[in-house]
Parts: structure tokens; sequence; C-alpha cells
């Protein structure tokens, strides 16, 4: 396996970079960064990011329903994203999940979503990115019935080791932002130092949570490189062990490979 920058979370569709898109991924180029996953929040977003897939050998794509998008997407929304999972590039259906945080009284639609969506992927053969806020206990029962059907990759990971390691119980993985680079940010600071290999992945979540020494700026998937360097110093190894490791997780899970091959 080669020892790969991968970012498996971004929204490279977002207005955010609409001014400087191909300069934003040439500066991903030069950084080291091979791969970008752009992550869909609703139908549209879903079909731009397979658009940029398209257009761009660097980029692949994940299709979902955010769960902040619930309350005003289409009822049929889920359906309207089935067409899209044959796409050679599409590798994972997300983001999708619960989040309580920002909830106002929509709860049971997000569960709805949810699990339509944990449908899809697993009638499709496709692992599922789970976006989790203040929603843990409902998040984990929503997955019990797939178990052993699907994978979830738990992006932004900002939990304790003792959640991290119950999910890695039931063969799910979770990814790292910039947070870890925050020293405030104790908890996931010692969850990913304490985590075996071959259980985590890199992510920016960009145009969110700029790492630092971008902190508060916007975030663009050339700074996964200050996280995985973060990362390889908490853990007390080398940057290009980490980036074999994250890599060779990131393969097994989205199965770049199998889609390049079968275009």
């Amino acid at each position: 396996m080669r020892r790969m920058l991968i970012d498996t979370h971004a929204h490279m569709d977002f207005p955010d970079f609409a001014e400087d898109r191909p300069a934003t991924l040439q500066r991903a180029k030069d950084a080291g960064v091979e791969r970008i996953i752009t992550i869909g929040t609703d139908v549209a977003s879903s079909r731009r990011a397979i658009s940029l897939a398209e257009q761009h050998d660097m980029i692949y794509a994940a299709v979902g329903i955010h769960p902040c998008h619930a309350r005003d997407a289409d009822d049929a929304a889920a359906r309207q994203l089935e067409p899209l999972l044959a796409h050679p590039k599409v590798v994972a259906v997300g983001e999708c999940g619960l989040d309580y945080y920002h909830e106002t009284g929509g709860v049971a639609r997000q569960k709805l979503f949810f699990q339509q969506q944990l449908a899809l992927a697993a009638d499709h053969g496709l692992n599922v990115i789970i976006h989790q806020r203040h929603s843990w206990d409902d998040t984990l029962a929503a997955l019990v019935p797939w178990h052993g059907k699907l994978r979830a990759v738990f992006h932004c990971f900002g939990e304790s080791l003792e959640r991290a390691s119950l999910l890695l119980r039931h063969n799910h993985l979770v990814s790292f932002t910039g947070i870890v680079t925050f020293k405030n940010a104790q908890v996931v600071r010692d969850t990913v130092s304490a985590l075996p290999d071959d259980t985590f992945m890199l992510e920016t979540d960009c145009p969110y949570l700029a790492p630092v020494p971008h902190r508060g700026k916007r975030c663009e998937p050339a700074f996964v490189r200050h996280t995985a360097e973060t990362i390889a110093g908490l853990r007390k190894q080398s940057l290009s062990a980490l980036l074999a490791a994250t890599a060779r997780t990131a393969e097994n899970f989205f199965h770049f490979h199998k889609k390049i091959v079968g275009r």
C-alpha cells in the first residue's frame, strides 16, 4: 500500500470553493493529497459531488441526506438517491445520521431518512458515512439491525476511547478532523493516541474545522496534512507509517480500486 494522503470527507461542491476550486485542488496535490471524497448533503449536493468526481480523477463522491436537511427534504429524496449509487465513482452513502444539537422538532423525520439510507447502502453493497451529534444512543440503536450488512465510519469523531472501542467491536470505524490539532480538544487527542492502526481515517470536513495553523479560516483538503502530522506526533509514529495505515483503511472501507477497475 502506498503512503497516500487521503481526505475522506470534504464538501468541495459548497459555494465556499466556487471562486477558486481549481486552485484549491492544486494546493491539495502540492500538499501530497491524492484522493478526496466529496460528500453529498442532499440530492442536489450529491449530484454536484458526482459531477466533480467526473471532472477530476482525484475526487470520489458519497451521496446522502444530512440529518439537518431532513426537515426540508422531499419525501422521495432517498429514492432519488438510488440511481446515483450505480455511478462508478460513488464510494459510500452519506453523510447521513442523527443531529439533535441543531434539531428543533424533526427527530422522527431524521430517523426515517437515516433508516432509508441505511437500507439503500445495504442493498447496494456500500458502507455509510455517519454524522452523529448529541444523538449517540439513538444512532447506535439505528445501526443494530444492519450489523453484518454494512459498515459505518463516524466522521468528525470527537468522543472518548471507550465509545470508539465500542464502534470498533461492531466493525465500524472513525475519522478525525483538524480538531485533533486544537490544544483544548484533549478527549479526542487522547482517543486518537490510543486507537490501533487500521481503525481510523483522516478528513478535513472542509470548509469547516480548519486545523492549526489555519484555525478560524476556511478549511480545504490540503490542510489534511496538518491533521496527519499532528496525529503521527500524538501516536509517536512516523508520518509515513500513519499514511500507509490510514490509506489502507480507506481502501478497505471505500474500495477505490474496485471502483477504478469497474469503470
